[in-house]
């Protein structure tokens, strides 16, 4: 095994995994240092390694987290972007709602995919209901 992250995913993972090696008695390979888990400073090793592998995990996770609200703040972290804008949507759906073209011609008029169309046409599904109960809610 490279390195013990790589093996387990927290603290009380590796020593399940651990318990686990001791019962079979099979000793450990961590960056070409051989653990063996029946003896105490085999155990005492791996528990560190296993903390500092999961504090390791935990800083990144933080990091991440911490520049993507950075992002979002500045404005960067936007996701992937639409292919089509809502004027090509709406063309695209009154064509395929006129008959004038099928799901796939649509599709491969605008280059994009068919299920692209379908949430499309779904969106516009969605905005119109939201239209009329706006609408019926005023009177």
């Amino acid at each position: 095994m490279p390195s013990l992250d790589r093996l387990a995913r927290s603290l009380p993972d590796a020593r399940a995994i651990a318990d686990e090696l001791t019962a079979r008695r099979i000793s450990l390979s961590l960056g070409g240092s051989v653990y063996d888990p029946t003896d105490a400073v085999g155990r005492l090793l791996f528990n560190v390694l296993a903390m500092v592998a999961e504090f390791e995990s935990d800083l990144i996770r933080l990091r991440t987290v911490e520049g993507m609200k950075v992002a979002k703040a500045k404005g960067r972290l936007r996701g992937k972007q639409p292919k089509l804008s809502r004027k090509q949507e709406a063309h695209l759906v009154s064509l395929v709602h006129s008959g004038e073209y099928s799901t796939l011609e649509a599709a491969e008029l605008f280059s994009v995919g068919r299920s692209t169309v379908y949430r499309a046409i779904e969106r516009q599904r969605i905005a119109a209901r939201a239209g009329i109960a706006e609408a019926s809610s005023r009177r």
